[in-house]
């Protein structure tokens, strides 16, 4: 991968809506260039899917969303893969991770309110014969999300900056 290529994913990143000719323009690249070169990542599934960032309370749908950190017994000959590979399957589980520290594991959970998080948790994560032990954080509020702010600043608006 050139330096190109990271550029490339770096707009696709924040923003894969933007036109073909303002994604050339901002890459130095051809419009058919940018398009052989998403279609090749594509295929190489270095670009993995598109997603939507949603702002569910405008939408006026509340979302709960926890992370929930995991002490977990790796699986002989396995390790931690088999138990990631059937924690992500749970439409509840938006982010899995593997970690170091203190916990093995930190998922982020969604749910239409905390009593959902909470019996998801209960019901579907602990009991699994490998979970040690769970610590769930619950999400107050989200300034940002996936690289996108998640408020909005009015136009002109500056932020404040001291020493």
């Amino acid at each position: 991968m050139d330096a190109k290529d990271w550029l490339l994913l770096r707009i696709l990143e924040e923003d894969s809506t933007q036109e073909l000719s303002e994604v050339a323009d901002l890459t130095d690249l051809t419009e058919a260039e940018v398009e052989d070169r998403v279609s090749a990542m594509e295929d190489d599934r270095i670009i993995r899917g598109y997603c939507a960032s949603i702002d569910w309370e405008k939408a006026g749908e509340g979302v709960a969303a926890a992370t929930v950190n995991l002490k977990v017994t790796p699986e002989r000959d396995f390790g931690y893969d088999r138990i990631a590979e059937r924690i992500a399957r749970f439409p509840q589980v938006s982010s899995l991770r593997l970690i170091s520290g203190e916990y093995d594991f930190e998922i982020r959970v969604t749910g239409r309110n905390i009593q959902d998080i909470t019996r998801f948790v209960s019901e579907q994560i602990a009991p699994m014969e490998q979970i040690r032990e769970t610590g769930t954080i619950l999400v107050m509020k989200s300034y940002k999300e996936n690289g996108r702010i998640l408020y909005d600043r009015k136009e002109g608006e500056r932020l404040l900056f001291s020493f």
